[in-house]
């Protein structure tokens, strides 16, 4: 129990910080403590739930512009987080280890090319654009445990311009709808650990309100810096968990 309050204050910490899920940090420590990956899985996207929706209200202020554009893109992600219990019966646990690597390494790429603060104005796409974006990141999130971020910061910084934290706090957003729906999916499947989930997810939110403290007084290079070293770190710890334990 004390591992899983500790394991939710650091997950919502990084989650209020970064912009994400916490399930690219949180499914590793799982996984390294002798969880299974569909365990940790289960696990991690409860606790999106939660960081997710509190993140999002401490966001809200400051980034009210672009809830708009995360609202068409979160209902894509809604729809596609409701398939993962379909790809979870026929993708085994080391198939989604890989992926989740891949995912990693592809993210790291896209925003060290991409700069923290665009010249240019926000690319503006059609509804069905966003709503195609959220579609396959909602698929792709909630199948590997994470509440899309890793996806989708690289998309909203590189291809839409978007201020790295406007992105941020726009794909914490979106972790609501993927997270909600991965969690209704698994439950309706009975493949949901409600106790850990809870233990960890109520833990995170005292994490997310100093995580969100601390990214408003940290500047965009900085943040850029402290986003790379955390990919790097998650994508450390699952090569030596999947290739040499």
């Amino acid at each position: 129990m004390t591992e899983l309050i500790l394991f939710g204050m650091i997950t919502g910490f990084i989650s209020g910080f970064f912009g994400v899920g916490g399930g690219m940090v949180l499914v590793p420590m799982l996984v390294m403590t002798g969880y299974l990956m569909k365990e940790a899985i289960a696990i991690s996207i409860m606790q999106m739930v939660f960081s997710s929706i509190y993140g999002s209200f401490l966001n809200s202020k400051k980034a009210k512009g672009v809830f708009k554009e995360g609202l068409i893109i979160g209902m894509g992600g809604f729809v596609g987080g409701l398939q993962n219990s379909f790809v979870h019966s026929i993708v085994s646990n080391e198939a989604l280890q890989y992926f989740f690597i891949l995912i990693i390494i592809l993210s790291i790429i896209k925003i060290f090319v991409s700069p923290a603060e665009p010249d240019c104005e926000p690319k503006k796409h059609s509804k069905l654009t966003l709503f195609i974006i959220g579609f396959f990141i909602g698929i792709i999130a909630m199948s590997i445990g994470v509440g899309g971020s890793i996806m989708l910061i690289p998309i909203l910084v590189g291809f839409m311009h978007y201020n790295i934290k406007t992105a941020t706090s726009l794909s914490l957003f979106f972790v609501i709808f993927s997270s909600i729906a991965g969690f209704s999916s698994l439950t309706i499947n009975d493949q949901m650990l409600f106790n850990e989930g809870f233990t960890v997810g109520a833990a995170s939110l005292i994490g997310v309100y100093f995580g969100i403290k601390t990214k408003n007084a940290t500047s965009s290079g900085s943040y850029k810096q402290f986003i790379l070293i955390l990919n790097f770190i998650i994508l450390a710890t699952m090569i030596y968990k999947t290739f040499f334990n």
